[in-house]
């Protein structure tokens, strides 16, 4: 903190950090009105909070040996917060005959979708009637447009930051309102931009970019990069630079000697982060140096192509079962799913179902954290396999996982004619014996279960499907039993933290790769503490979760001194009720502890990394890893996703010993565990387990060389070139637009102040294929910094123009004062006709149009934006013909 950086949870220090005991309120403008909905339970609610505070500082008196008065801790005067003149005091299930009940008769507002016209008329209707009128978009260029319709209908409705309060008014306004309302008793009309245009806003705390390598883009100052066109450089942060009086944002990389490269925000794309092992050299920008690096490389990676063309024909000359389309009883079992699915869960969701559709065996990777729905994903393609009789096998590392896959599986699939068993050591040998015939005369419909699915004593009648979890957990003789078995059927593998072979076969198009980012709605990054071991830690950090009512992991990989550490947790806290289990115990009484800890008959489980995947606690919170340092990357990503699944805060405290200098790896692993704390980071680690371990220990020392000179972003893009140059396929460059625009067109530091964030702002905006995720983008801004100041909007209106060009083909687009060039954009008779009639001085050549625009300055390069959606609307197959 002192350095100036955020990290989650640092509100938790606040009582150290201020002597003075404001109220959010006091710190609000003047004329801000604060809504206290139920106050009774807010006060009960603080109340227990303010308990929890002082049992807390009661533990950390013990620990610390401090008096908890003399602890800095938050209070909540709620009679303060009552008193005070902004607040205002609502109980939604109030006395109907109380005189300061509010009645408030309402009804929805009936969308008009696409129809301007019959909007206008309601609109006409409600002001005739003298209700005022408030259109509510969801973002300034929505509230623009919105406001030109209704004038264009001959309706006077201004685009202002706040609404007209006199009788019959229509007014558009930015605000964040899902379904329109009307209330003719209370003399107001709320119309929502989704009445109009049939889209209701998405709410989500993240979105995940489009371009797998984006996940492992965080470009830190200091970091290497490698440019498209220059090569090797280093990232120096992102600087301000003003050329023909237009300020822009740049990107600055520093090249071999003194050259820099100074890289525009709306060329972001052509940069990628440098992954590959050891510090490489930096290029020389302008030179031949680094063409000739990159030829060398595409020549090199020939072998690699061939080998990885020559699965994807076996592949594809390989006759497979084409599943039908979905079932009524597929759609009965996936409504029933109890939570809403995320975007990028869906939209794998459906990838899935389209390769079992297809004739040629699916080979799909899908890649997500721990706990951001994998499992379903692989239920509905189970399910839709056993729909045509096929059976489906589970393949997953531990004993513990196969016997929670097998819960969720029975549990999702109740109430339909599928019988699913789980194969484990678990069970007797008559048991085991028992499901085994079962699967062999096709009675078992699903068998999950560890790699005893792959022995020789069990055969599947009609296997139609296999589900890989973690398949990078498995040995060498069992992958190559897998890979036997992939060639006939449709696979589907599930990772977090997929090993980097995987991901280059995924990166190059060989196999099909899904990406799980957006995390569930209430899930909240883990708090990650990385540091030496200490008993008033450790003591504290279990005492503090059982203060919530919570449960702890305790990890300690050794099984020959375990029972001793259990015995040092329960000396530290004797109140914990600690028990023990690891995978060399009795499998009766591993099993029967695992289930009382999940009945939270016990507090604390010392565990082996056995519980790295398989347990679904929700009231397991914290985790504490006492020797870190001996894990891998993986092995710790997967032991932090085993709490904070329930929406809960978490606690992950990974330690290493006090008095041992940790080896360069394990320094690396620990560094990187405890910088990618935010969700969805699964990824990330993958790549920097490959920068850790070296391209060569993970890819073989063949191709390291060449990887180490490009950078594994770059090789796999140039195995992709080769493959496709292979396969025939013709090999599509990215569009390049350029846009000469009179205007400041960047997001301003004091909009949004991190660096990093702005960033990750350009890229998103540097990737859009449409003006409408734009507005999303604009949408987004608006809820998280508020409007966008005239620098940010230009960029969005920047942004939505460089979509249009794209999607016309216009290579170059310059703009003086209210006069357009475009350049690549070849009109036939009839659109010349209708530009004519659009911008009626326009100029049409060959493949060069000039249009005067009529609009203000700062509204040009929307206006032409507008124009072209409406001379070549993207629904129109023609528009280039």
């Amino acid at each position: 903190m002192s350095e100036g950086q955020t990290f989650d949870g640092m509100e938790s220090w606040l009582p150290w950090l201020s002597g003075d005991d404001h109220l959010l309120t006091d710190l609000l403008p003047a004329r801000s009105q604060v809504l206290l909905l139920e106050p009774r339970r807010l006060r009960d609610r603080a109340g227990d909070l303010l308990a929890d505070e002082d049992a807390l500082a009661g533990v950390l008196a013990g620990t610390w040996g401090a008096e908890p008065d003399a602890l800095a801790r938050l209070t909540l005067n709620f009679d303060r917060l009552l008193s005070n003149s902004k607040a205002m005091v609502t109980n939604i299930l109030g006395s109907p005959d109380r005189p300061e009940t509010l009645h408030f008769a309402a009804s929805a507002f009936d969308p008009v979708v696409g129809d301007s016209e019959a909007l206008a008329d309601r609109v006409r209707q409600l002001r005739n009637s003298g209700v005022r009128v408030v259109v509510a978009a969801e973002g300034p260029a929505s509230a623009r447009r919105l406001s030109e319709v209704l004038t264009n209908e001959s309706i006077d409705a201004p685009y202002l930051e706040v609404p007209l309060v006199t009788a019959g008014a229509v007014s558009v306004v930015v605000a964040p309102i899902e379904r329109g309302v009307v209330s003719v008793a209370s003399g107001i009309a709320l119309i929502a931009e989704a009445d109009l245009s049939g889209r209701r806003r998405v709410h989500r705390k993240a979105r995940g970019a489009r371009r797998a390598a984006d996940y492992y883009d965080d470009l830190k100052v200091g970091d290497y990069v490698v440019h498209q066109v220059h090569g090797v450089g280093r990232f120096e942060g992102m600087g301000k630079r003003s050329i023909g009086g237009v300020e822009r944002d740049y990107l600055m990389l520093a090249y071999r000697g003194s050259d820099r490269l100074y890289v525009p925000t709306d060329q972001i794309s052509t940069v990628r982060r440098y992954t590959g092992g050891d510090s490489p050299s930096l290029s020389r920008m302008g030179g031949a140096e680094w063409q000739k690096t990159r030829s060398k490389v595409r020549n090199a990676v020939a072998a690699i192509a061939a080998e990885l063309v020559t699965l994807y024909r076996t592949r594809l000359a390989t006759p497979g079962h084409a599943f039908g389309p979905d079932t009524p009883w597929q759609r009965e079992m996936e409504d029933a799913f109890p939570y809403e699915e995320t975007p990028d869960q869906m939209q794998a969701i459906i990838e899935v179902k389209e390769d079992m559709e297809r004739s040629t065996p699916m080979d799909r990777l899908v890649c997500g954290d721990v706990g951001y729905g994998k499992t379903e994903i692989a239920i509905r393609a189970a399910f839709k396999a056993v729909q045509e009789g096929k059976q489906v096998g589970v393949l997953v590392p531990t004993t513990l996982l196969a016997n929670q896959h097998g819960e969720t599986f029975r549990e999702r699939f109740s109430g339909f004619p599928v019988r699913v068993e789980v194969l484990s050591r678990f069970l007797t040998t008559k048991e085991q014996n028992v499901v085994i015939e079962g699967v062999t005369t096709g009675q078992v419909d699903i068998v999950i279960g560890t790699h005893r699915l792959l022995s020789e004593d069990l055969a599947f009648k009609d296997l139609g499907l296999l589900i890989i979890d973690e398949e990078q957990r498995f040995g060498v003789e069992h992958k190559e039993k897998i890979k036997h078995l992939r060639a006939h059927v449709d696979v589907l593998t599930l990772s977090a933290t997929p090993i980097p072979r995987t991901l280059e076969m995924s990166l190059t198009g060989i196999r099909d790769l899904s990406l799980v980012q957006t995390p569930p709605e209430e899930r909240q990054p883990i708090l990650t503490y990385v540091g030496e071991y200490d008993e008033r830690a450790v003591s504290e950090a279990i005492r503090r979760e059982l203060l919530r009512e919570g449960q702890v992991f305790y990890v300690h990989n050794r099984v020959n001194d375990i029972d001793h550490v259990a015995e040092q947790i329960r000396e530290l806290v004797p109140e914990a009720r600690v028990v023990i289990a690891h995978g060399q115990m009795d499998e009766g009484l591993l099993e029967r502890t695992v289930i009382d800890f999940a009945d939270r008959k016990s507090d604390v489980l010392v565990c082996t990394t056995i519980v790295e995947s398989g347990l679904d606690l929700p009231m397991a919170n914290t985790l504490v890893v006492d020797r870190a340092d001996l894990l891998g990357l993986a092995q710790l990503y997967q032991l932090r996703g085993r709490v904070g699944r329930r929406g809960h805060r978490a606690y992950a405290y990974l330690l290493h010993p006090r008095d041992k200098v940790l080896s360069e790896e394990a320094y690396e692993r620990l560094k990187a565990i405890g910088e990618f704390t935010d969700l969805g980071s699964g990824f990330k680690l993958a790549m920097r387990d490959l920068e850790i371990r070296g391209a060569g220990n993970m890819l073989g020392g063949a191709q390291s060389g060449h990887i180490a000179a490009v950078g594994f972003d770059l090789y796999c893009e140039l195995v992709t070139e080769a493959v496709s140059e292979l396969k025939g396929e013709r090999i599509e460059q990215p569009f390049e637009v350029v846009l000469d625009l009179p205007a400041d067109a960047h997001l301003p530091r004091d909009y949004v102040e991190r660096d990093d964030v702005r960033m990750e702002a350009y890229r998103r905006l540097a990737g859009v294929e449409s003006p409408q995720d734009v507005d999303d983008i604009e949408a987004e801004w608006l809820d998280r910094y508020g409007p966008p100041p005239a620098a940010a909007d230009a960029l969005l209106d920047a942004a939505r123009l460089r979509a249009e060009c794209v999607r016309l083909r216009i290579s170059n687009v310059s703009i003086m004062r209210t006069t357009a060039r475009l350049v690549g954009l070849s009109l036939p008779e009839s659109r010349k006709v209708r530009l004519t009639r659009l911008a009626p001085k326009s100029i049409a050549k060959d493949s060069e149009v000039v249009i005067p625009l009529d609009a203000a300055p700062n509204r040009v390069v929307a206006a032409l934006t507008a124009l072209l959606l409406e001379l070549i609307p993207p629904e129109d197959a023609a528009a280039k013909s």
